[in-house]
C-alpha cells in the first residue's frame, strides 16, 4: 500500500526510549499522526545520558550489540552518518588474570594460563561452548526480518532459513539450561573458574544466551562516541522535523479503552484519543498501574504480568577527574574494565545480602576515553557499576528517605574504594561524584525496580513461553501495542529496535 492510499491513523506512544522513538519516526513517514509522550525532561528513557560540571554520562546503558540492527534502523530514518560507533574493548581483570577481551581464542588462552589445574574442565567446556557460538554466529551482525517487508523480507529471512535448522539442532540439548547447570557440568561449584563462568552476563541466564554473549562482545559490541544522549536527540529531532509532536515532562495518568479496546491516553488531566496506543515502556505498570479498566486482561494473565521478575537493576557511581585522559588511560588500560574477584559465592536473588556490594563483581567505564569532549578539557570522567539483587536491602529502604541516603552513601563510597584498591589514585583526583541506585532507575524511567532489560534473562523463570529469544507486540487489550524492550522476553536495544519495526508493520 503506497503512502497516498495508506489510512491515515492517530497513534499516542507512551515513553520516548529508543524504541519509542523509532517507533514514532517509521509512524510519521508513513503518514500517521503520532505524539509521543514522556514524563522526564529528555528523551532516550534508560538509553540517556547527562551532564554534570561540564562531564557526560551515560544514565545506564554503555553500549549495544547487533550492528546490522543499529544499522538497518539508522539507515532507513538517514541517521547513520551522523551516529560515528567506537568499538568496545573490554579489559577482563582478576586476581587470576589480565586480558583485552577481544578474541575468544585469547580468552582460552589465558584462562588456560590461569587456571592450569581446571585445564580438563576448560576443554569439555569449549567443546561443548564452541559449536553454540559457531552456529550463532553467521546471524549476530545482521538486520532482523522484521525490519523489512516485502521482498526485502525474503531475502532477510534466507540466512536464518539456511543457518536455522542447524542452530536449532545445536541449542535443542540446552533450551531451558542455566549457565548455572552447564558450568557444573565442567567445573566444581564454588572454585574460581566456575565463578567465572557463572558469573559474566545476566545471573543464570540460559546457556544459549552466553553463548550469543561470547559472539557479541568479541566482535559486535559497541558504543555511541557522542554518547546515547546525543542518539536519542536525534531521533527526537527527526521525529518532530517530520511533523511528530514529542511531549517532554508529559507523564501519562491512564491508558484509556472504549468498546473493550486501546482508544487514548490521560496525561495531565486531559485526553488525547487515538487509533492506536503503542506502550513503550514498562510492561507491569501498563497494565498493572495506567490501563483505566484492568479487566479487559484475564485475571491469571495479571497475576501473571504481576509475579513475572524483571531483570537485574544496577548501581552506578559518576565520577569527574581531575585526571588528564593520558593518565586514566595508563591506569585502565582501555575505557572498559571489568573485575571479578572470584573469591565469593554471590546468590544474586538474596535482597538480605548486606556485603553484596564488597563482593561482587563491577564494571569501570570512561565516557572520556571513547571521546575527549565528553569530559572538560585536561579532566575525565569514569562510571563505575555493578549489578544489584532486585529489591537488595528492604527495596533501597524506599519508605525511608534518610535510611535510604545513608545506604546510597555506603555502597558509593565502597564501589569507589574497590576502584582505588585497583588503580590507586582515583580518589584523589576526584572533584564531582554521584551515584544512582535501581531506585533512581526506576524514578527517571519507569522501569519496575529499575530494571535495566525488561523480563528476566533466566530461562526458568519467563514471561514469554517458548523460550528466550520468544516475544510479540500484541497484547490481551486490541490496540495496544508494546513498542519497547519489554516485547521480547531478552530485552536490549536490539530489540527494542525490533519492536519498533513490528509496530509500524502491525499499524501498516
Amino acid at each position: 500500500m503506497s503512502k497516498a492510499t495508506r489510512m491515515k491513523k492517530t497513534i499516542v506512544i507512551v515513553g520516548a526510549g529508543l524504541g519509542g522513538l523509532t517507533a514514532g519516526n517509521l509512524l510519521v513517514d508513513r503518514g500517521h499522526k503520532v505524539t509521543i509522550f514522556e514524563s522526564h525532561t529528555a528523551p532516550g528513557g534508560y538509553t540517556a545520558g547527562f551532564r554534570r560540571r561540564g562531564f557526560y554520562f551515560e544514565s545506564g546503558t554503555l553500549s549495544f550489540e547487533s550492528l546490522g540492527v543499529f544499522k538497518k534502523a539508522m539507515d532507513d530514518l538517514g541517521l547513520t552518518a551522523r551516529l560515528p560507533l567506537v568499538r568496545m574493548r573490554m579489559r577482563s581483570l582478576s586476581p587470576y588474570f589480565d586480558i583485552l577481551f577481544e578474541s575468544m581464542a585469547a580468552f582460552k588462552d589465558a584462562l588456560a594460563a590461569a587456571f592450569p589445574a581446571d585445564r580438563a574442565g576448560l576443554d569439555s567446556y569449549f567443546r561443548e561452548m564452541d559449536p553454540l557460538i559457531d552456529a550463532l554466529r553467521p546471524l549476530e551482525p545482521r538486520a532482523m526480518p522484521a525490519q523489512f517487508t516485502g521482498f526485502g523480507k525474503l531475502a532477510a529471512l534466507i540466512p536464518y532459513i539456511t543457518a536455522g535448522p542447524r542452530l536449532m539442532r545445536r541449542l535443542k540439548p540446552y533450551k531451558g539450561m542455566t549457565v548455572d547447570e552447564f558450568a557444573a557440568r565442567h567445573f566444581t561449584p564454588g572454585t574460581p573458574i566456575f565463578r567465572l563462568f557463572t558469573g559474566l552476563g545476566y545471573p543464570r541466564m540460559e546457556v544459549a544466551t552466553q553463548a550469543g554473549m561470547f559472539v557479541v562482545v568479541t566482535e559486535d559490541y559497541w558504543h555511541l562516541k557522542d554518547g546515547m544522549q546525543h542518539w536519542a536527540d536525534l531521533l527526537a529531532d527527526r521525529f518532530r522535523a517530520k511533523g511528530g509532536d514529542l511531549r517532554l515532562r508529559a507523564p501519562v495518568e491512564k491508558i484509556v479503552t472504549r468498546d473493550r479496546a486501546a482508544a487514548g491516553v490521560l496525561s495531565g488531566g486531559e485526553r488525547f484519543d487515538a487509533d492506536v496506543v503503542i506502550s513503550a515502556c514498562d510492561y507491569k505498570k501498563t497494565f498493572l498501574k495506567l490501563l483505566d479498566e484492568p479487566a479487559l486482561v484475564p485475571a491469571a494473565q495479571l497475576d501473571k504480568i504481576r509475579e513475572a521478575p524483571v531483570s537485574e537493576g544496577i548501581f552506578t557511581v559518576y565520577l569527574g577527574l581531575a585526571m588528564r585522559n593520558a593518565d586514566l588511560q595508563a591506569l585502565l588500560k582501555s575505557h572498559s574494565v571489568s573485575y571479578n574477584p572470584l573469591d565469593h559465592d554471590i546468590d544474586p536473588y538474596d535482597p538480605a545480602d548486606a556485603a553484596h556490594f564488597e563482593k561482587t563483581t563491577f564494571g569501570l567505564y570512561s565516557p572520556s576515553l571513547v571521546n575527549p569532549a565528553l569530559a572538560p578539557e585536561g579532566k575525565s570522567s569514569l562510571m563505575i557499576q555493578a549489578v544489584c539483587p532486585v529489591r537488595w536491602q528492604d527495596d533501597w529502604h524506599r519508605n525511608d528517605r534518610v535510611s535510604y541516603l545513608a545506604l546510597k552513601t555506603k555502597v558509593r563510597e565502597t564501589l569507589i574504594a574497590r576502584a582505588e584498591a585497583l588503580f590507586p589514585g582515583l580518589r584523589d583526583a576526584i572533584e564531582f561524584e554521584d551515584a544512582a541506585t535501581p531506585l533512581t532507575y526506576e524514578r527517571y524511567t519507569g522501569n519496575t525496580a529499575g530494571a535495566t532489560s525488561g523480563w528476566s534473562w533466566n530461562p526458568e523463570r519467563p514471561f514469554y513461553e517458548g523460550g528466550q529469544f520468544k516475544g510479540t507486540v500484541t497484547t490481551p487489550v486490541r490496540n495496544l501495542l508494546i513498542g519497547s524492550c519489554w516485547a521480547g522476553q531478552i530485552g536490549g536495544i536490539p530489540n527494542a529496535l525490533a519492536a519498533a519495526y513490528r509496530c509500524a508493520t502491525k499499524i501498516g
